[in-house]
C-alpha cells in the first residue's frame, strides 16, 4: 500500500475507530467489568498508535480483536469491512458486510450503511449486477439516499444503459437536488448517437432535443445536431446547430470549422460564414478561425489581401500554423521575402517566449526557468530542459 493510500485510508478509519472506542467504552460501563474494560481501550489506543506509525497490518490485527469481543459494535465491523476492502480483500469485505445487513437489531439508517457498503464491495470486486441489485432495492427502502442512486448511475454508465442512467440522475436530483443536467445531456448525448449510427432519424432528433432542455449550453448536442442534419442533406440546420455549439463554448471551433465550412459552401453563404467566423476570432484566442477566414479572403480578394490580414493577425497570436500559412502565401504572391522573414522573426520570437522552456518529466508542469525541485509534484531532479530550447 503506498504512502498516499495510507493516509487516504488512515483519514477514513481513524473517525469510525474513533466512534467504535467511545460505544466500546459506553457499552463496557454497562455489560462488562472493569478490567475487560480496561483491556478493550488499550487496545483500541494501541491500535490506534499503530496507524499514526503507519504500521495499518498490525492496527488490523488489534481492532479485529476489539470487533471479536464485542461484535455487536456496528462502526466497527463497517470500518473494518470499508478496510478490507481498500486493501483488496474484498471476499472478506463481502462476508462481512452481509453479517451486517442480515442482522435483525439495526436501526434503519444502520441498515443503509450495511447495504451501501455491500453493494460497494460488489461493484469493487466487479459484480455488478448483485450491486445492482442491492442498490435498487436500498433506493425503494430508502428515497433519501442519494448515494445508492449515485452507485446506480454509475453502474449503468458502465453498462452503456443510458435510459436507465437517465431516470437515476434524474431521480438523484430530485432527491437532493444537485443539478444534474449536464450529465442527463451527454446520456441523451450517447443515445443520439446510437440512434444516428443506426440511421433512426427521428428517434436522434429527440435525443438531441432532451439533451438541450437538460443543458441548454450543451455543446456535444449542438455537434450531434450538425453532423446529424449534414447527414441527410439539410445544411442550413446543419449551420445553425453548429454555430449554436460554437457559440456555446468556443473552445470547441476547431472540431466544429471542418465540417461548417463544407456546408456553408454547400448552401452559397458564403458571407454568411466570414461574418461568423471574424465573430469568433473576437472570442477564440487560437488560429483556426483566422486561417478559415485568411482561405476565404484569398478566394474572394486575392493573395494580396489574405497575406496582410493573416500577417497581422500574427502578431497578437502567434502560431507554427499561422507561420506555415503565411510563407505558403508569400510564395503564391511572390512578395518581398524581407519584409515577410522580419513577420516571421517577430512571431517566432512571440512563440519562444510564451511556451515554457522546462518540462517536470513526472506530472508534466512546464516553466521558463529551471526548478530542482518541482513546483507541481514535489518530485526532485525531474524537472528537465525541453529539446527544442537546447543550446549549442
Amino acid at each position: 500500500m503506498d504512502f498516499i493510500t495510507e493516509w487516504l485510508w488512515f483519514f477514513l478509519f481513524v473517525p469510525l475507530a474513533a466512534v467504535a472506542g467511545w460505544i466500546i467504552g459506553r457499552r463496557g460501563g454497562e455489560r462488562h467489568n472493569d478490567s475487560q474494560v480496561s483491556r478493550l481501550s488499550s487496545t483500541y489506543f494501541r491500535g490506534l498508535n499503530y496507524l499514526l506509525g503507519e504500521q495499518p497490518d498490525k492496527a488490523i490485527e488489534l481492532f479485529l480483536h476489539i470487533a471479536e469481543l464485542d461484535k455487536e459494535t456496528f462502526e466497527t465491523q463497517l470500518a473494518l469491512g470499508h478496510l478490507f476492502r481498500r486493501r483488496g480483500e474484498v471476499d472478506r469485505a463481502i462476508r462481512l458486510h452481509q453479517g451486517l445487513a442480515n442482522r435483525s437489531d439495526l436501526s434503519d439508517p444502520q441498515r443503509v450503511q450495511a447495504l451501501l457498503a455491500l453493494g460497494e464491495d460488489y461493484m469493487k470486486s466487479g459484480l455488478l449486477d448483485r450491486a445492482e441489485t442491492v442498490f435498487t432495492d436500498l433506493a425503494r427502502i430508502d428515497q433519501r439516499a442519494p448515494a445508492a442512486l449515485k452507485h446506480l448511475i454509475a453502474i449503468y454508465q458502465a453498462e452503456r444503459d443510458w435510459e436507465k442512467a437517465i431516470d437515476n440522475a434524474t431521480r438523484y436530483e430530485e432527491v437532493t437536488g444537485e443539478p444534474m443536467g449536464k450529465l442527463i445531456a451527454q446520456f441523451e448525448c450517447e443515445l443520439a448517437e446510437r440512434h444516428r449510427a443506426a440511421g433512426r432519424l427521428d428517434q436522434a432528433r429527440e435525443s438531441i432535443a432532451r439533451a438541450n432542455a437538460a443543458d441548454a449550453m450543451s455543446v456535444r448536442a449542438g455537434i450531434i445536431e450538425g453532423r446529424l442534419e449534414s447527414d441527410f442533406g439539410n445544411d442550413e440546420a446543419a449551420v445553425r446547430a453548429f454555430e449554436r455549439a460554437a457559440r456555446n463554448d468556443p473552445d470547441y471551433l476547431p472540431e466544429i470549422l471542418p465540417q461548417l465550412m463544407k456546408n456553408y459552401r454547400a448552401v452559397g453563404d458564403i458571407a454568411g460564414a466570414r461574418a461568423f467566423l471574424a465573430e469568433m476570432t473576437e472570442h477564440y484566442r487560437g488560429i483556426a478561425p483566422v486561417l478559415a477566414l485568411t482561405q476565404l479572403m484569398e478566394q474572394q480578394e486575392g493573395v494580396g489581401p489574405a497575406r496582410a490580414y493573416l500577417g497581422r493577425q500574427l502578431k497578437d497570436r502567434p502560431s507554427v500554423r499561422g507561420e506555415s500559412a503565411l510563407i505558403d502565401l508569400t510564395l503564391a504572391e511572390a512578395a518581398d521575402p524581407v519584409a515577410t522573414l522580419q513577420d516571421l522573426k517577430h512571431i517566432t520570437d512571440q512563440l519562444l517566449v510564451s511556451n515554457p522552456a522546462y518540462r517536470c518529466t513526472k506530472c508534466g508542469f512546464g516553466a521558463r526557468t529551471h526548478h530542482w525541485h518541482c513546483p507541481s509534484c514535489k518530485e526532485w531532479g525531474s524537472v528537465k530542459p525541453l529539446m527544442n530550447f537546447a543550446v549549442l
